[in-house]
C-alpha cells in the first residue's frame, strides 16, 4: 500500500486526471478513509475554480494589432536593420513557444508508445489487484475445495486452469473469479496467508520467464512465471518471502 506522503505527491495530478488506472485507484482507496487528503483534494479544486472565473484576459486593440503587424520584417528588409534585430526575439520567442509544446507533446506520446508490453501487463495485474479489493469482489465463487472451484471454470474458459489445495502449507485456497486480461478472459484463484489476500493469474501462453521474477508496484508485490503451457501471476501485499514461498509451492 502506498504511504500517506506518497499519496500527497499524486494529488496534483489526480485533480487533473494525469494519474495512470494504477496510481488513480490507489489514491482512490486512499480517499476513502483519509479525510485529510479529501480536503486538499476540494482545496486544489476549489483554486482552480477560482483562478479560471477570475483570471484576467486582454484583447489587444486593434491600434497595437495594426503597429504589431505593421513592424514585422519584410523579406526584403537587412537583417542588420534596427527593426530586424527589435522584432526577432518575439517571433523567435514563439516559434521556440510552438516547437516546445509539439516536442513535449511528441516526448510524452513518445514515452506511452516506449512502454514495453511486460510493463503494461504488470499495471493490469496489479489493478486487476487493487479493483477486487475496492469493490470487494475477490471471487465469484467461494470454496475451499479445489475439486469444486476447478471444475466451475468449465465452459466459462477456452482452458482449464491448474488448481492446487495448499492449506497444509498455510495457503488456504477461497475460491475463484474470472477476469478480463490483455484483450482475453482469464482465470483468477484467490488464496489467503492470515489477512492477506493472493490473487493467482492464469492464462494459456508462455510468454514469461521459467524462473519466477518479482516486481514491486504500487505497495504490492507482483510474481510472474510461466509453466506448463500456462503464465501465472502471483499478486499480493504479503511479505516478500511469504510471497516467494508460495510461489515455490504453485511452482513445483
Amino acid at each position: 500500500m502506498m504511504e500517506h506522503s506518497e499519496i500527497q505527491q499524486l494529488l496534483p495530478a489526480y485533480v487533473d486526471r494525469e494519474l495512470g488506472i494504477v496510481d488513480t485507484l490507489a489514491v482512490d482507496r486512499h480517499l476513502e478513509t483519509c479525510l485529510a487528503c479529501r480536503r486538499e483534494i476540494e482545496e486544489q479544486r476549489s483554486a482552480g475554480m477560482r483562478i479560471r472565473e477570475k483570471a484576467p484576459y486582454f484583447s489587444a486593440p486593434p491600434a497595437l494589432h495594426a503597429q504589431v503587424v505593421t513592424g514585422l520584417p519584410s523579406s526584403r528588409m537587412p537583417r542588420t536593420s534596427p527593426l530586424a534585430r527589435r522584432s526577432w526575439w518575439p517571433q523567435t520567442a514563439a516559434a521556440l513557444t510552438v516547437a516546445l509544446a509539439a516536442a513535449l507533446a511528441w516526448g510524452v506520446g513518445e514515452y506511452r508508445m516506449a512502454r514495453s508490453p511486460q510493463q503494461i501487463l504488470t499495471d493490469e495485474l496489479v489493478a486487476s489487484h487493487i479493483r477486487s479489493l475496492q469493490v470487494d469482489h475477490l471471487t465469484d465463487l467461494v470454496s475451499s475445495d479445489q475439486h469444486t472451484v476447478k471444475p466451475w471454470f468449465n465452459g466459462k474458459l477456452p482452458f482449464a486452469p491448474p488448481v492446487i489445495d495448499l492449506a497444509a502449507q498455510g495457503y488456504p485456497l477461497i475460491g475463484g473469479r474470472l477476469d478480463y486480461l490483455a484483450g482475453q478472459n482469464v482465470a483468477v484463484l484467490v488464496y489467503r496467508r492470515h489477512r492477506h489476500p493472493i490473487n493467482v493469474t492464469i492464462w494459456p501462453g508462455k510468454d514469461l520467464p521459467t524462473r519466477p521474477q518479482m516486481t514491486d508496484r504500487q505497495g504490492y508485490h507482483l510474481v510472474r512465471w510461466s509453466a506448463g503451457g500456462m503464465n501465472f501471476s502471483a499478486v499480493s501485499d504479503l511479505g516478500e518471502n511469504e510471497l516467494m514461498q508460495f510461489v515455490a509451492l504453485l511452482h513445483t
